[in-house]
């Protein structure tokens, strides 16, 4: 990859544009209690986000990044449920963009860059935050965790939208805080912007070896806006 080619770049959500925990460990406490189970502190949710809401809420039922094996179906179904209906009730209040989002994001839309957003945060959530934070105009497509029938490190997200860009892989860049932004990226073939805060199950993302590492989105701009 060169600057030259980025054409399109990929942004996760959660824990890369947004801090959503604050809000995403009030409804997960309450979802697990409201089925018997104890409730979770925001610093454990910290670790259980990043795989999508069906593997959180197995996480919290757990207590652990180790699902129970032992949670049946229909209980791990029941308190995804009540926890789509809390989530949706905190408003997402206590959510906030980390810095430089806003900025960084502007400039590359008025760079000519087609951004599009791929989450494992399920779909319907998705447009009223973007919203709420003022940043849903700047994406040209917005994929959430059902989208496709795989949530990332599947590359089938990435895929669709090389083939509906009609771009290479080399001309798309995966932005994101976990390792599987990175191995979304590597999947599909594609060069990788790896954050150092975040949710990574308290893994360095350097250990996922992103082909930029960085502590701040703006340092984005760097990597991909040449000069004249």
């Amino acid at each position: 990859m060169t600057q030259q080619e980025i054409k399109l770049i990929a942004f996760d959500l959660d824990g890369t544009l947004l801090d959503s925990v604050p809000d995403l460990a009030v409804a997960a406490d309450q979802a697990t209690r409201a089925v018997g189970f104890p409730g979770v502190t925001e610093l454990q949710v910290r670790d259980y986000v990043g795989n999508g809401a069906d593997i959180l809420i197995g996480r919290a039922l757990s207590q652990s990044l180790t699902i129970n094996p032992e949670l049946s179906d229909e209980l791990r179904a029941q308190a995804r449920e009540l926890f789509d209906d809390f989530y949706q009730q905190t408003g997402h209040k206590l959510s906030h963009l980390y810095p430089t989002v806003k900025e960084t994001l502007k400039a590359l839309h008025q760079a000519g860059f087609t951004l599009a957003l791929v989450t494992n945060k399920p779909s319907k959530f998705v447009p009223d935050v973007l919203q709420q934070h003022g940043i849903a105009d700047y994406f040209v497509d917005v994929l959430g965790g059902d989208s496709f029938p795989e949530k990332k490190p599947n590359p089938i997200a990435l895929n669709w939208l090389m083939e509906k860009h009609q771009i290479q892989s080399t001309e798309m860049l995966m932005v994101g805080d976990s390792k599987n932004d990175i191995l979304a990226a590597k999947n599909a073939g594609c060069a990788s912007f790896g954050l150092t805060y975040g949710y990574n199950h308290g893994e360095p993302i350097s250990a996922s070896e992103p082909d930029f590492v960085a502590d701040s989105l703006a340092q984005l701009l760097d990597v991909v806006l040449v000069s004249a």
